[in-house]
């Protein structure tokens, strides 16, 4: 059973929209975080973690957001209108994709799950790469190897294994590289995760667990998955958690880049929970209006990650009006190159799915195949008829 099969036994919801026996510890009681970057824009000071960025950096990192989150809502757009069958959006976690990603060096390795177009992003993958998947004309649609970005990882928590069997194997080689692993808050309550948390330890690994802490495993929220917070049970493996502002790009960079090095370093693991927000659906199959309130997605879009750093450019001066509407433009034309790209993709050959399924070939598979080919025939003589 995975953490999103558990609606037999969801409590009800109360008259406010929230659920009942829910109670979300007070502001002030929380986990301190990493923050570089204030909600308002201003930049702050961490004895621990620090980073330089030129002007030109920064405005780097804002077009990272800004054109990942216009693919992110042109595939959303996409699916509504039918060309997509499903899409997991990315709205609100901009930062933590976007910060983590631009940490990685190229010979570093990603093991994402299905919903890290940011970091496939500044892997290098083009967008239309990430959308053949989801419209079912491939199994995937870029060459891991090419951009050291894993295919995305449906099963959930599954990756996190992966990624350290992966950096088992780069430790052996001697390579000097590190492995980062992504998955979000609901997986965390997989035996995989806590498996990868093993093996990471006892063979001091050189990966990253980044987790994308939205707060909701689709409907079930944080809350009714831990009694403590999530980075906080490194501790019982044997390494360092730390708990990062999932919207503050700048903090999100720092940290994972220090946790990178250290791997690197021979340090072994280390867990950064990047406590952000999913603002949007968990796909586009779900509803998110049956299980949270409106007054709590408000309270988040105050700390939306693109308007914080926005804000920051404008303060400082380091982005001008010409700036933001040459952004605009481009955005404009990646959502258009886009729409073109998905619209244009060849149907896969129907036939294709009986091949490959046994390395010699399978009597009853081939039954089947003979089966679906005369039903497929039967449309043509249909229509002849």
């Amino acid at each position: 059973m995975t953490v999103e099969s558990t609606a037999a036994r969801k409590p009800r919801r109360s008259s406010t929209g929230k659920r009942a026996g829910v109670k979300k510890p007070p502001t002030d009681a929380r986990p301190e975080l990493v923050q570089l970057l204030t909600p308002e824009g201003e930049r702050v000071e961490h004895p621990e973690y620090s980073i330089e960025v030129t002007p030109e950096e920064l405005r780097g990192l804002y077009r990272d957001m800004v054109l990942t989150r216009r693919f992110d809502a042109e595939a959303t757009a996409l699916q509504r209108q039918g060309e997509l069958g499903l899409w997991a959006s990315l709205l609100g976690q901009e930062a933590a994709q976007i910060g983590s990603g631009r940490a990685l060096r190229d010979d570093d390795y990603v093991f994402p799950t299905y919903r890290e177009h940011g970091v496939a992003w500044c892997r290098g993958v083009d967008p239309t790469n990430l959308l053949g998947m989801f419209r079912g004309v491939n199994h995937g649609g870029w060459d891991p190897t090419t951009n050291n970005f894993h295919l995305y990882t449906i099963v959930i928590g599954s990756q996190t294994l992966h990624g350290v069997g992966y950096a088992m194997g780069v430790a052996k080689d001697g390579a000097d590289s590190a492995v980062i692993a992504y998955f979000g808050d609901g997986a965390s309550s997989q035996g995989d995760v806590a498996e990868a948390f093993t093996f990471s330890a006892v063979y001091n690994a050189p990966v990253v667990f980044f987790c994308q802490n939205n707060q909701w495993a689709i409907s079930e929220p944080t809350e009714r998955q831990t009694r403590v917070p999530l980075y906080q049970r490194a501790q019982g493996y044997g390494f360092p958690g730390v708990r990062v502002d999932g919207n503050d790009v700048l903090a999100c960079l720092a940290v994972t880049r220090a946790a990178l090095e250290r791997a690197r370093s021979g340090q072994g693991p280390m867990l950064i929970e990047a406590f952000t927000y999913r603002m949007g659906a968990h796909t586009t199959s779900d509803d998110p209006t049956r299980y949270r309130g409106d007054d709590e997605r408000a309270e988040w879009e105050a700390k939306d990650p693109i308007l914080r750093l926005r804000t920051h450019l404008e303060r400082e001066g380091f982005g001008d009006a010409a700036f933001f509407e040459e952004l605009e433009q481009e955005s404009d034309a990646l959502a258009k190159r886009v729409r073109e790209a998905v619209r244009a993709m060849p149907d896969p050959d129907s036939m294709a799915m009986f091949e490959h399924v046994y390395a010699d070939g399978h009597a009853l598979v081939d039954e089947e195949r003979a089966q679906f080919a005369a039903y497929q025939a039967s449309f043509a003589d249909a229509e002849e008829n």
